[in-house]
């Protein structure tokens, strides 16, 4: 069977485990179309945190074997000003590069080397000598004061408030008033930020994974000074995205400058230490979370406010507050967002930006509560679930918190459940909610039904490693009746109709909704040809080769039912720690999520995606973490010391996806997957450990330092 909601295997797979696959820097001339080898790129990055370069002595690398190009701010053609901030998609913004002799951050470019192979290219870069004045006043440290962002998407506010919630609040039997801090973290995605640019007369194509091609397509465009028409974007496999290659970066624009100047194919790859300030990373932020309780355990009273780090240039709000606004029910609900502007490079989107780090305030907060009044847990948020959003008022289309829970404690055993010390381990079982609001974004599909009987689908929408390709395929498929093997779909290509692209738990939604209705309007188009013949499968292929094959469209938008209804999906975490009470050391026996998604599409490419999410969920909680020293480098900058779970750190890991069915969202009752299954992972660890151990950890990540202090001591 491979229709949807079968676990069929990823289409791509196979060529994916056995190097068949071919990613961004893996493309050779023939890839790319291109007759003349393809030079290659190396950077130079800034070695203080914010300032001026004084002096660049190139000489060397110019004179360099090999080398055909030096590029700095001194040899730069002109670019588009930086932005702008309120920006309606910041991934299309313009972002010049050597834009003049500024430097704003550690680790932004300030020269780039072109050379004919890779070693001479790192070896001229190598010997460019760079001389700084610095800026002593330089800020890359304080992030718990925070100013009002500029006003987002069209001057959309940041904050919200409903009801009286310094009244309700004051009022409360009981109440918790709490501070939680939650680390920087950085992508560390197998596949490095790559490019290649190649020029055909004055058309620019660039090879790049980027999440959403569209927005690095306009953004290229406006940062280079071209008509957009004249750039395309290819990005055909996305070796691990995570909302890392939702922004277009420096690589694509120094080698579209490069390749135009040589007339030539650039390709340039930054390297996995270059990965952790050239790029984006995730915002520390500092949660203060306020919770009112009635004696009875009913929740009157929420509060969130949060402080997210943001570049000194830019005003990106990691909307850690979206779990405070419509997780439980309440008659008084705040939530407040501040930006600290720091001398350090971007804050952007990290897998489910915001709720990931919000939710482990907010649920370790809901769990202190729920202790403070002597109430289960589980039973606690039972208790405070609500039907309808508390800050819209809008009812939720489909909403099965409470079944996630339920059928999670089942599972989990959580009546059965037993803390304790067991010889040198303390034993504690933890529980949270998860969350994540669901959204349609415009988007649209081709699908050409060939003379050969063969379905080949055509969208600019992206694989990260999500298995979009299989989704879209059992789409198509089922809709025309179609074996799978019957069925091309072709992505990441500009050329293709528009789609959201990936990112935000929208892009299966989006694009397969779209992909759906156009695969509608060729059957209808192919009954129109039949009417009247005998529709048999032969008479079609026979109609079909006569047309030269048959090519219907189709698109999906958001409708009035975002205005009636308000769309999430919902998950319930459960995880037992063992903590060993001579070390601190902490381990995770079991973990249990379980979620309500909409319908599945495939069950083995979701649940796929719900384990990612709770292992970094289990990352976050006791592992992932940079910091920033003095002079506003990120610390770690490589996979030894930027530490990540591995496979001995995973033990009995489950995720079950419940049975829903979503009314409204999209016309396959699909909801948002990627995201939801890392939202309330990490606090369900810390309430683990607090089960445990009696101890609040309220700094993540829950590292033995922090535990010790508060350990028995030892006999």
């Amino acid at each position: 069977m491979t229709g949807i909601g079968n676990g069929v295997p990823r289409v791509e797979g196979r060529a994916k485990v056995t190097g068949a696959a071919l990613y961004t820097f893996d493309l050779q001339p023939s890839e790319i179309g291109a007759t003349q080898p393809i030079l290659h790129g190396a950077a130079v990055l800034s070695t203080i945190a914010c300032g001026r370069i004084l002096a660049l002595d190139t000489a060397a690398a110019e004179h360099s074997t090999g080398v055909r190009l030096v590029l700095t701010h001194r040899n730069m053609p002109p670019q588009a000003e930086w932005g702008p901030l309120n920006a309606n998609v910041r991934f299309a913004r313009a972002q010049p590069v050597f834009g003049d002799e500024q430097v704003r951050y550690f680790g932004e470019p300030v020269a780039f080397v072109v050379a004919e192979s890779f070693e001479c290219a790192r070896a001229a870069a190598a010997s460019i000598q760079v001389q700084y004045e610095a800026d002593q006043a330089h800020t890359v440290l304080d992030s718990e004061h925070g100013i009002d962002p500029a006003p987002l998407h069209g001057g959309q506010s940041s904050d919200s408030s409903v009801g009286d919630f310094h009244g309700t609040f004051a009022t409360a039997r009981h109440r918790i008033d709490v501070q939680y801090e939650t680390p920087y973290q950085n992508h560390a995605a197998i596949e490095l930020q790559a490019s290649i640019a190649a020029w055909d007369g004055d058309h620019l194509t660039v090879h790049t994974p980027a999440q959403i091609t569209s927005a690095a397509r306009t953004g290229l465009a406006r940062t280079l000074n071209l008509p957009e028409d004249r750039v395309r974007v290819v990005a055909r496999l996305i070796g691990g995205g995570f909302g890392g290659k939702l922004p277009y970066f420096a690589d694509a624009v120094l080698c579209a400058v490069a390749a135009r100047q040589l007339r030539q194919p650039v390709k340039f790859s930054f390297t996995r230490q270059q990965m952790f300030t050239a790029t984006t990373h995730r915002s520390a932020v500092s949660h203060r979370v306020r919770i009112g309780v009635t004696t009875e355990g009913r929740i009157t009273a929420i509060s969130h406010d949060a402080v997210s780090q943001t570049a000194s240039f830019d005003n990106y709000v990691d909307g850690s507050t979206a779990g405070a606004k419509g997780l439980y029910g309440a008659k008084a609900i705040r939530t407040t967002q501040r930006i600290a502007r720091l001398d350090l490079p971007r804050s952007d989107s990290m897998r489910s930006p915001g709720d990931a780090n919000g939710s482990m305030a907010l649920e370790c907060a809901i769990d202190e509560a729920a202790h403070a009044c002597g109430q289960d847990p589980v039973a606690f948020r039972i208790l405070n679930d609500t039907r309808v959003n508390p800050t819209t008022g809008r009812p939720y289309s489909s909403r099965h918190l409470v079944a996630c829970l339920q059928e999670g404690a089942r599972r989990f055993g959580w009546e059965e459940r037993r803390s304790g010390r067991k010889g040198e381990w303390l034993i504690g079982q933890g529980v949270a909610s998860a969350m994540r609001d669901n959204l349609v974004r415009p988007s649209a599909a081709q699908v050409t039904l060939t003379p050969a009987g063969q379905l080949v689908v055509r969208l600019d929408m992206t694989d990260p490693g999500t298995g979009t390709i299989t989704i879209l395929t059992q789409i198509a498929a089922e809709t025309l009746g179609l074996p799978m093997e019957k069925v091309t779909v072709m992505l990441g290509d500009t050329d293709f109709p528009k789609t959201s692209g990936s990112g935000g738990s929208f892009g299966a939604e989006s694009s397969g909704s779209a992909v759906y209705e156009a695969c509608l309007a060729l059957r209808r188009r192919l009954d129109d040809m039949t009417k009247g013949r005998d529709a048999s499968p032969e008479t079609v292929l026979r109609l079909v080769g006569e047309a030269g094959g048959v090519t219907a469209e189709g698109k999906i938008a958001p409708g009035d039912e975002t205005k009636r209804y308000s769309e999430a999906s919902f998950g319930a975490q459960f995880a037992e720690v063992a903590v060993n009470v001579h070390t601190g050391e902490t381990r995770v026996p079991r973990m249990l999520g379980v979620f309500a998604c909409g319908r599945i599409i495939n069950e083995r490419t979701a649940r796929s995606q719900a384990l990612g999410g709770m292992i970094w969920g289990l990352s976050s909680a006791l592992i992932e973490a940079n910091n920033v020293d003095h002079r506003g480098q990120m610390a770690m900058r490589d996979l030894a010391n930027y530490h990540v779970p591995v496979l001995a750190d995973i033990q009995n890991i489950d995720a079950v996806l419940l049975p829903e069915t979503e009314p409204v969202a999209n016309p396959l009752g699909m909801k948002g997957i990627g995201e939801v299954g890392i939202n309330g992972a990490a606090a369900a660890i810390a309430n683990a450990v607090f089960d445990a151990t009696g101890i609040r950890i309220r700094r993540f990540p829950i590292t033995l330092d922090r535990l010790l202090p508060g350990l028995p001591p030892l006999a």
